[in-house]
């Protein structure tokens, strides 16, 4: 494989032959990285920390740190990322800690902008946008193609639902519901995700029952649990109302309105 002479790579790591580790990169044992990776230079990668097909990462990036929580002490946990992502410049993603499932997730097909933060514990999806200084804390859960916006705070354990969409230099402290548009110093919703929803394929029925839901979930002035039932009872119940109503169910830290 190609790797710069100035690299430092463990022999205890596993590198896939077509990986090309640039220069003053520092792998460590335990590393799995997959076919066509490229490392640009000065990349340190540790842990137990698996990268998919394709992935390239930018310089100064730290992959695989141990997790920032007072109550981790040297546990074996993980980072496991997809493949074919883009990671920049100095982005952080970190390793599990013990108190969630053991591993941090990145999916695949993702766009990680520099300076942006993915905590231990976070289960991103595929299709992730994360802008510029985007930061993540613990056990933060991100659905399928939503985008974060530049300079975002999200709270620990909030989840921010699939095809959403957050305006930069957001607060999130509640869970964004997917299909939405939120922003703010404490986060709103500011309606759907219209233009993102069409660009990945949504029908204009799909949108247009999404909107009446909305506005029966968000806009009228019903109790959560009144205006899901009116939900169900006056929009048809397709695979995205379904997906909608289980997100707001499982709500954790409440639904942002």
């Amino acid at each position: 494989m190609p790797v710069h002479p100035t690299a430092i790579v463990d022999e205890k790591a596993d590198i896939h032959e077509t990986a090309d580790i640039g220069p003053f990169c520092i792998v460590k044992a335990g590393v799995k990285i997959g076919k066509n990776v490229k490392l640009q230079s000065n990349v340190v990668i540790e842990g137990k920390t698996e990268i998919g097909e394709g992935t390239s990462i930018f310089p100064f990036a730290c992959i695989g740190m141990p997790p920032q929580d007072i109550k981790y002490k040297g546990e074996e946990t993980g980072l496991k990322i997809g493949g074919n992502n883009l990671i920049r410049e100095y982005v952080t993603i970190h390793r599990a800690s013990v108190s969630g499932d053991g591993v941090t997730e990145v999916g695949d097909n993702c766009f990680i902008m520099a300076y942006s933060h993915i905590a231990h514990d976070c289960k991103i999806g595929k299709g992730v946008i994360m802008a510029n200084a985007a930061t993540l804390a613990g056990h933060v859960s991100v659905g399928d193609y939503a985008i974060i916006g530049g300079i975002v705070a999200v709270h620990q354990f909030t989840r921010i639902g699939a095809y959403a969409m957050v305006g930069g230099m957001s607060g999130i402290g509640q869970d964004i519901p997917p299909y939405m548009i939120a922003s703010g110093a404490r986060a709103k919703l500011f309606g759907l995700n219209t233009v993102g929803l069409k660009r990945h394929g949504f029908t204009d029925e799909s949108v247009s029952e999404l909107k009446k839901a909305y506005r029966i979930l968000f806009r009228e002035k019903n109790t959560l649990k009144n205006a899901i039932k009116k939900v169900q009872e006056e929009v048809p119940y397709t695979g995205e109302i379904q997906h909608l109503l289980d997100f707001i169910n499982e709500k954790r830290r409440g639904i942002c309105r």
